[in-house]
């Protein structure tokens, strides 16, 4: 059985994509349901896949395929009615919750963590983050972690980083560095005098140090996605 907005979500996206041949976007899908936050409408989605009624397709944006609908969306004139018990009462003793603001990132395609990869600039997809992560000013990205060469620094292979666009660095930032102009690479950034240390969190890897004017940082670490 579902709650009532999981079927007026169910609903608008069936609607739109017979209109539009595409599903909404999550603002559009916030917009219908007038709700505050994607974090929302991402549960919605989470609820509605687990039950069979939608299958989302990996690496693509906007990509939600309708698997099947309830029986009582097939009749005309159906109006997503409301179900009583759409919020379970909450546990004796249990914390109040409250809804998490998230963002949508784009993901800029896979950063190295290990030997330098050609650099990338064009969007995969986008991935939700809380808004906390991305708290403060400036751009930011999401990239895919390729390598294991910041394994002791948290950061592993498939692992999602998220990344504020800047130009400079502090000694110890783990950054996004464009070396020779060509390769990116996610490493720890250490200047000395007129050269710049691009060190691993792996001891498998050697430190490069290279001329500061064949290193240019694209973005400081600021958060991390965990792949299981």
């Amino acid at each position: 059985m579902l709650t009532r907005k999981q079927l007026e979500l169910l609903d608008f996206i069936q609607k739109r994509v017979t209109r539009d041949g595409v599903p909404p976007s999550f603002d559009e899908m916030k917009e219908a349901l007038d709700l505050r936050s994607k974090s929302g409408i991402h549960r919605l989605i989470i609820a509605l896949e687990e039950r069979g009624f939608i299958r989302r397709l990996a690496h693509r944006a906007r990509a939600i395929e309708i698997v099947r609908l309830p029986e009582a969306m097939d009749k005309p004139g159906f109006t997503p009615k409301v179900i009583e018990g759409d919020r379970k009462a909450q546990p004796r003793g249990a914390m109040p919750v409250s809804e998490v603001h998230a963002l949508e990132l784009p993901v800029m395609g896979r950063i190295a963590a290990g030997v330098p990869i050609e650099a990338i600039s064009e969007v995969s997809h986008h991935v939700a983050v809380p808004g906390s992560m991305v708290a403060g000013r400036g751009n930011h990205y999401a990239l895919e972690v390729k390598g294991d060469s910041m394994i002791e620094a948290g950061i592993n292979d498939g692992d999602v980083v998220v990344i504020r666009e800047q130009a400079t660095a502090d000694n110890g930032d783990i950054v996004v560095a464009l070396v020779e102009g060509h390769e990116a690479t996610l490493k720890r950034f250490r200047r000395r005098g007129g050269m710049i240390a691009l060190e691993a969190a792996n001891p498998a890897y050697e430190t490069r140090v290279l001329p500061e004017d064949q290193v240019k940082v694209q973005g400081r670490l600021v958060g991390l996605i965990r792949s299981y």
